[in-house]
This record gives structure tokens, sequence and C-alpha cells, in this order.
């Protein structure tokens, strides 16, 4: 049997450099992987799209891997950092092509992104792993909410590698379009709970200056006051440098940002903001990105009147767009009754799993 060789892959300054093959190759991966295991063509990424996120490793960085066998590339491996406070924890992910599967391949590039882990001083590891399989034996999360097969590959693989379970995600997805007068029915409620305090403001893409500082100090927030069980997610610093790089990194990508914040009209300050990334390709499903509103502000239903907002501005200005997927844990009640009132359902659960280095 050919040995399995695992060699880490050069970010490129675009996918037409002379060595963007290899990226390329590792983002098929990808694609080939989520088409294969979900059954739908729903989180396929070209390589431009998925680009700019590799390219911010100022203060994100991330190390990309390729494994091959007999010359032919079989997986991908992932070993993602912060800084800050979570300067001490990698994102580790491993995928492997579905003919290549039950070949120790899994193992290989597990192990090995865990050993760069190990190697760059890191003391926690985190994975995330979908799983698809419905029925049979489950393996609880320790919060109490959501379960995972306990017999698939990807669980006997990390259960045998000392991770441990700790959290569930739902994957969600919206059927787009919505009807137009239902969704501002919706927005005008929500509204009218939020009384005249809070205040809604949207724009595309880049952030306006007056909002930078906000938009900075509620990323940060994402990453304290989202419901990280187990995990123990350390939060992660944002600030008006970081966001300035972060946009200028995704201004030449094929996609767009559409962004709703609400405004505490009595301080002046936003209270919360979401966001949702369109892709240039219409055919294609919406992302929906970050949503937050603040512990401070919450009770007036600005989740809500935040999402139907941004909602609403999409369909007018990027009408024809299939569906919006989001991910959220599966304790965070509030903002999946956010998400199932306005019609989000369940697609699949994605497990969250810790390991001590």
């Amino acid at each position: 049997m050919d040995e399995i060789v695992i060699t880490e892959v050069v970010i490129p300054e675009n996918v037409d450099a002379p060595d963007a093959a290899d990226f390329i190759a590792a983002m098929r991966v990808r694609t080939e992987v989520n088409a294969h295991d979900s059954g739908t063509d729903d989180e396929a990424r070209p390589p431009e799209e998925m680009l700019p996120g590799w390219r911010k490793q100022q203060f994100e960085p991330k190390r990309l891997f390729l494994a091959r066998r007999g010359g032919e590339v079989v997986g991908r491996g992932l070993a993602e950092y912060r800084l800050g406070d979570a300067i001490d924890t990698a994102w580790l992910h491993a995928e492997v092509l579905p003919g290549a599967r039950g070949r120790g391949v899994g193992r290989a590039l597990a192990e090995h992104v865990e050993g760069i882990a190990r190697a760059d001083g890191k003391s926690r590891a985190i994975a995330y792993a979908p799983c698809w399989k419905v029925g049979g034996e489950r393996l609880a999360a320790p919060t109490g909410f959501g379960d995972v097969a306990a017999d698939t590959a990807e669980t006997r693989l990390l259960l045998s590698l000392g991770f441990r379970l700790e959290q569930v995600e739902r994957g969600s997805k919206l059927p787009l379009p919505l009807d137009e007068q239902a969704l501002q029915l919706v927005h005008d409620e929500a509204a009218e709970l939020a009384g005249p305090d809070y205040r809604v403001h949207l724009w595309g893409d880049r952030t306006p200056p007056e909002w930078r500082e906000d938009i900075a100090h509620l990323l940060t927030r994402m990453s304290t006051d989202a419901p990280t069980a187990g995990l123990e997610e350390p939060e992660d610093p944002w600030t008006v440098e970081r966001l300035l790089a972060d946009e200028e990194e995704e201004a030449d990508g094929p996609r767009t940002a559409f962004v709703a914040a609400v405004e505490h009209v009595p301080t002046g300050r936003l209270a919360g903001f979401t966001e949702l990334v369109a892709p240039d390709d219409g055919t294609r499903p919406v992302d929906q990105e970050d949503t937050i509103v603040l512990i401070e502000h919450r009770g007036h239903r600005l989740g809500l009147l935040l999402k139907a907002a941004n909602l609403l501005h999409l369909q007018r200005v990027r009408p024809g767009h299939p569906s919006v997927v989001t991910y959220n844990a599966e304790e965070n009640r509030p903002m999946l009754d956010v998400n199932e009132a306005l019609g989000f359902v369940p697609f699949v659960y994605e497990g969250a799993w810790r390991k001590d280095l």
C-alpha cells in the first residue's frame, strides 16, 4: 500500500498564481466531501471565494495540509489559531475524499494536525465534525441539548484520539424567497416591541467609520457571549485595525456582505448586529454569519428585528438566492427561537469536540 504523504499548502496571492494548485486542490476536497456527505452542493465554495479567509493570517493564523497517496490527493487537514486569550487553542479539522476512506487517511491527517498544534505550543484542541446520520445509537452532549451518531467513523476516530464531545450545533436552512408582506409584518411587530430607543442601520461590505469601534466590540463579544459549553472557547479580540484588515481582504472576493445593526438611541452605541454574506453567484445559498445582541440589551426582540430587516434588504437588492444557511449551538434557544420564527429548519447537526493537549 502506498505511503500517505502529508505536505503543507502555500497560501497563494490569488487563484491564478503559479503556486495555487495545491490550494485549489484542497478547496476541491472540501467541496467533494461536503457534497458527498450532505447529498447537496449547498456547502460548495469555489477557491476564489475561500481564499480571502485564508489570507487573513495576521489576526487569524491558520495552516493547511494536503494528504496524498500514490501521488493522488486523498484529503486535507487544517490547524487554525487565534490571538489574545485564545493563543493556547487550536481548531483542527480533517477531511477525506469518499473513495479514500477506511484506509487510515483520516487518522493520519488528524494526528498530523494535532502534532502541528503541539509543536506550535497549543495546549487545547477543538474540532467540529458534521453528523449527517440520523437514527441508531446516539452520543448525547453533556449540555443536555442534542446528540450525534455514536457509530460513525468520525465519532469513533475522535474518541480514539482522546477528544470528548462538549456541544452540539444545529445547521439550519431558510428557503428563499420569503413572502415580503409576511416578513415585513414580522419586522414591524419586532420594531414596535423594541420601541423608540432602538434604531436599525443597514450597510454593505465596509463598516461606516462611525460604527467601526462598536462593531469591533460586538465581534469581540461574539466570542464571550455565545454559549460554548465545555469548550470554554476563549475571547477572540477584535480591534478597528483587525476589522479594516478583514474588510480589505474580502473587498476583492466574489461575495457581498449585508449588515443590519441596531443603535441604542439614548447612548448612541450599537446594541447588536447581524451579517449575511451573499456569493456573486445568485443560484447559491447565502451564509448567515455573526449575529449578536449584547446581554444588557436582550429581551427587546432585537435579534428578530435585525434578522428580519436584513432579510428584507437582501431580497430587495439581491433577489434569487435559494436559501440562507446558519449554525447555532443547540442550547442557544433564544437564537433558535428567532430562526424558527423566520422559517429556518434543521438540516444537519455538528459535534463540537475538545481535547486537552
